[in-house]
């Protein structure tokens, strides 16, 4: 089949509606990164957000060519993803952005037969793009492990500890005291264990900070799990909400992590809740034979 000219679109049925999405979404994230290099203060990761840029902006004029149409950009899709990187951290935002390019590769590939360019297009897209991505560096994920701990712990002994509390106690002031009580001596124990072991291991990260971002971590993870018990009257529905605000924080973190790591999702989703509801569930079982065999009645 003969290569069209320039301004002659694919006369593949779908492909040139197709390049068209694509073409609306390089447009999108060339002004994407370069909304974001504009309140990035970092001039490292800023000058490599403005190459992205230009990088996509080069795409979008080459499939321009081709469709003989002009895109502005999606500004609300824009707002979002400045968002998330103002919650998340650059290299999430970033990351994410890279997880949508596998339509575009898909399609440079189909197109490789009639646009002489899609060949270069798809190489800068696997290749250049994964080390601009490999450039950027950040402290929140040189520290995501000591985060991880943090979480992990909070999840894996607050679900089963509330539970044991919910059948023991079954008064939910004094479950919520006696967890934050709890949750704060374990923060600060976790801390601690963090510095000796980041000061130990020798890894480069500075062990002060591992120990803040473990601890709090910690304590934001306790504080969610526990506040249902100070703001709901009956021990059972709070310890339900409980467990859905301990689902929800397993899915939000494991969606960070699973982006900003390149890790697979879903089987890391499943071990974190299949570990913290089963140790939950082991839990309420021990708090319930106390209750019923030591005669405990508050």
């Amino acid at each position: 089949m003969p290569v069209p000219g320039e301004g002659e679109c694919i006369p593949t049925p779908g492909l040139c509606s197709r390049l068209a999405n694509i073409q609306a979404g390089e447009i999108t994230e060339c002004h994407i990164y370069r909304r974001l290099a504009s309140f990035t203060r970092d001039p490292h990761n800023r000058s490599i957000l403005l190459e992205m840029a230009d990088e996509e902006y080069g795409h979008y004029q080459t499939l321009r060519q081709y469709t003989r149409q002009d895109f502005p950009p999606d500004l609300l899709r824009a707002a979002s993803y400045a968002w998330l990187v103002r919650i998340f951290g650059l290299t999430f935002g970033v990351k994410l952005m890279e997880r949508r390019e596998s339509e575009a590769v898909a399609t440079y590939r189909e197109l490789a037969a009639f646009v002489p360019e899609a060949a270069a297009m798809v190489q800068e897209e696997e290749e250049h793009e994964e080390l601009i991505l490999a450039m950027l560096d950040e402290k929140s994920l040189r520290y995501v492990g000591s985060v991880v701990l943090g979480i992990n712990d909070a999840l894996v002994e607050f679900t089963g500890s509330l539970a044991g509390f919910t059948l023991a106690l079954q008064d939910n002031r004094l479950i919520g005291a006696v967890g934050l009580i709890m949750g704060i001596a374990a923060s600060l124990s976790m801390g601690a264990s963090e510095y000796l072991s980041q000061k130990s291991e020798g890894s480069g990260n500075n062990p002060l900070t591992a120990a803040f971002y473990t601890g709090g971590a910690y304590v934001f993870t306790v504080v969610l799990l526990i506040l249902p018990f100070f703001l709901m009257t009956d021990p059972l529905p709070a310890y339900a909400v409980t467990l859905a605000a301990a689902i929800l924080i397993i899915v939000i973190f494991t969606f960070y992590t699973s982006v900003a790591k390149d890790l697979p999702f879903w089987r890391r989703f499943g071990e974190m809740a299949a570990i913290s509801l089963g140790i939950a569930a082991i839990s309420f079982v021990i708090g319930m034979l106390v209750r019923i065999y030591l005669n405990v009645d508050i």
